[in-house]
């Protein structure tokens, strides 16, 4: 399933990294493709919305 959301609290690429790493703890065969300089995020991934979400949460993120 593709997944497209915005993570306001992102800055840098360290918090990009994280991001992904989030998301392909959830699914290690994720594909995510961030822009830090939009704070984009696009995911194709078997996860759900919601447990992205809480993913990129525990993590210290937050999703718009």
């Amino acid at each position: 399933m593709a997944l497209q959301f915005k993570v306001p609290s992102m800055t840098c690429e360290g918090c990009a990294e994280v991001v992904t790493k989030a998301i392909q703890s959830l699914d290690a065969n994720a594909q995510v493709d961030i822009d830090v300089k939009t704070k984009a995020v696009s995911a194709d991934t078997t996860a759900s919305a919601e447990a992205v979400r809480e993913a990129i949460a525990a993590k210290g993120h937050t999703m718009a």
